[in-house]
Parts: C-alpha cells; structure tokens; sequence
C-alpha cells in the first residue's frame, strides 16, 4: 500500500534532518522522515560521549523551537574562548562578558542531542518515520517526487512535493541522482577523545595551532565529579596512527606536550577515534522537488567547530522559506522557492567554508614571515574591540542574513 503524497519526504533522521522535522511539525504539514538506523533513544551516557559544539546562533534555533529546556541539563556553556599558536607569542581570547551573552556556546554530547531530538520526535502529529529503511530509488518529476524505500524486506513507495536530501556526506540522495561534489581531502586526520584534566575546565574552550594541525579542548560536563574536556586533535594520518597505538600514559604525555599545563596535567583519557578530513561541497544544492542541506551539502573541517551549526541554519532557513512558501499557496518543491533558499544561503555557507579553509591553510603554513604575520593578526583581534566582535558574532552563528528560528523567534 502506498502512503498518501507528503508534502516533505526527509532523507536522512540524523540531527539535521530531525530538527528540520520538528521546525515544521504542526504547521498543517504532513512529513515522513526515512532513516536508515533505528530511529530510537540513546542508552546511558558514558564518559566516552563524543562532543559537538553548538553556537549561540543553534542554541537560538532549538530554543525557538521549544527544544532547548529539553538539552539545557545536558549542555556545558562556553563562557570564553582562548586561541593560541603553539610556541609563538599570537593570542586571542574572546569572552561572553564582552560580548554581552550569558554564552558564546555550548559543548553537547551526540547522544544527549540525539536523545533529546528522539524523544521529541516520537509520536509527533503529521510525521511518520520510516525506519530502520534504505533509499532505493528516486525520481523526479514536474509534478512531484517519488522514492521506493525498503524496510524489513518491504519495498515501499512513497510521493512527496519535496524531497530533503539530510543524510549526510556519503549521501545516497546525492548518488541516485549523480549529483558530484567539489572540494579536497586536507590529507588529516581528526583524533577525538574526552580527557580528564587535573583543573576544572572554567568553561574555557581551547583552540590551539600546532605544526601539525588543530588541537581543540573543549569544556564538557564532569562524570562522577570527575572534570572533563573533548579533544580533537588534528594530524597527518600517519601520527594519527601512531598516537592511537600508544597506551594511555603515552597518548597523555603527548597531548600535554603539544597543549601545555592552562588545565594542570591531563590524568585520563577515554576511548579514541578517528576519522579522516575533507572539503565536500555539492555541485547543486537545489533542483525542482529536491534541497540538499546540513552535510549533504557542506562537509567541513572541524576547525572552529562550524560543521553542525552551519547545518542547523541550513534547517533554520528553509524552515522558513517552506512555511512562507504554503502560507503563500506556492508548491514548496517549486523551483523558485527553491532558488529563494539557494540564494539566502549561499553568501553564509561561503563565509564559513572560505573561513574555516583559510584557518586550516594559513595555520599550517610555517614559513617564518606568514607565521609572523598571524601571530600579529591574533595580537591585533585581541587587542582591537571591532576585530574581536566581528570573530565572536562568526562564532556564534550571528552573522549575516539569520533565519528567525536563528534569531529565537517563531516561524
């Protein structure tokens, strides 16, 4: 039996693609979500929780959308941020205070915000999740999109006027439909971990320049009163591999090396994963019944933690573009209101993608006079008020045309 047609059938029930179903549950919409995982709870959380950074701008958004007190319990706030390059004299810090915020972000773990996206999720009027399920085929035409899933060994067909490609870097959405990606593998690796240091943490999060690459610490909240950080630590493959052989004791006396003693000595340390680095940009990001959004989309380095909060203002936007669009009796799927989003998002997606690749560019670069000339552009942000509000509104996702989800406003 095939499903009545859906107005939006998301590909895709990770973190963007469920918080784009609650920003438009209850607007008269019916929905169906396709997740190829079960779609289910987390279980207990545990010391080794990986971390996501979330900028003031995505607090905004899942606020708005009446989330926020749900994931506010689980969240560390972010009252200062200090940025430095290993063994030169740049610095900059920028501080909540200054800017006038209670926070410039928060550090979540992925289970505590997907837990909290579930259990929203579930049961909600008007939405209906196809999981665990797979994308098979996808088709689109002038009047509207049709896509045959199978689930359990069901094939199961359904239509929606727009389909919302939300499923990631290796997106099925995008091979079914040969739509190739530019960009480049930065020839990286990301390392992360939690930590344990021997100071609190003081909702302090750390960005420090290394030869090698980023390292980032960030402030997470303390399991069994024990302080914690998230470490990302950035570096070629092969000492990637290399500090993941090392026992505790060895990856800890590394790490402290290359961080120094801002948090005393690093005592423990969870269990360590990696994952290799690329810049992954979509050819087209809207075609008639069809927007791709979050990493689908966009798939950055992990410098300055912009990744998800680019996504989630990707949700935000078109949120708002498909609520005005049925207010409007205009078909959502219609290429035009398409490009409207296209076009609204271009100019802050290539903010952040030229930002993030300049940091990743500039500061692996050790030729004397460049590494000279961006100590002193740290010193000069530092030292200079505009300079240091311009970094921190980038930071907090405050720049630029924002969405009114983005903005804390309902759509």
């Amino acid at each position: 039996m095939t499903p009545a047609p859906y107005d939006l059938l998301i590909v895709g029930g990770g973190m963007v693609g469920t918080s784009l179903a609650l920003a438009l549950a209850g607007r008269g919409l019916r929905l169906a979500v396709v997740e190829a995982a079960p779609f289910r709870r987390a279980a207990q959380p545990s010391y080794d929780d990986r971390a996501i950074a979330l900028s003031q701008g995505s607090r905004r958004i899942f606020e708005a959308m009446g989330l926020w007190p749900e994931l506010a319990p689980a969240a560390t706030s972010i009252e200062r941020i200090h940025v430095s390059d290993q063994g030169h004299f740049g610095i900059t810090r920028l501080s909540a205070q200054e800017e006038g915020v209670e926070a410039l972000g928060h550090v979540i773990t992925g289970r505590a915000l997907g837990e909290g996206l579930v259990q929203q999720a579930e049961g909600l009027q008007g939405v209906d999740i196809f999981s665990p399920a797979s994308l098979r085929t996808l088709r689109l035409d002038g009047a509207q999109a049709s896509a045959s899933l199978e689930r359990e060994g069901e094939t199961i067909t359904l239509q929606a006027r727009l389909v919302v490609a939300a499923d990631g870097s290796d997106s099925a959405v995008r091979r079914l439909l040969d739509i190739p990606v530019r960009g480049h593998d930065y020839g990286q690796t990301a390392l992360v971990a939690n930590v344990t240091p021997q100071r609190p943490h003081a909702n302090v999060a750390y960005e420090r320049f290394t030869p090698h690459g980023p390292l980032a610490l960030l402030p997470l909240s303390a399991v069994d009163r024990r302080p914690r950080c998230a470490l990302v630590w950035t570096h070629d493959p092969a000492r990637s591999e290399q500090l993941l052989a090392l026992d505790d004791a060895g990856f800890l006396r590394a790490l402290q090396d290359t961080f120094g003693t801002r948090l005393g000595r690093l005592l423990t340390v969870g269990r360590r994963h990696s994952y290799p680095l690329r810049l992954l940009q979509a050819t087209e990001q809207t075609r008639p019944r069809l927007v791709l959004i979050g990493n689908a989309a966009h798939t950055l380095h992990p410098i300055a933690g912009q990744g998800l909060n680019l996504g989630l203002r990707d949700v935000a936007a078109l949120a708002e573009v498909v609520v005005g669009a049925v207010r409007a009796g205009r078909d959502p799927g219609d290429a035009e209101v398409l490009a409207d989003y296209d076009q609204w998002r271009a100019a802050d997606q290539r903010r952040v993608i030229d930002f993030t690749n300049t940091l990743v560019q500039t500061f692996s670069n050790r030729f004397p006079p460049l590494s000279l000339a961006r100590n002193l552009g740290l010193l000069a942000t530092d030292l200079l008020p505009p300079l240091k509000h311009r970094l921190a509104r980038g930071a907090m996702g405050r720049s630029g045309r924002l969405p009114r989800l983005a903005r804390g406003l309902s759509l």
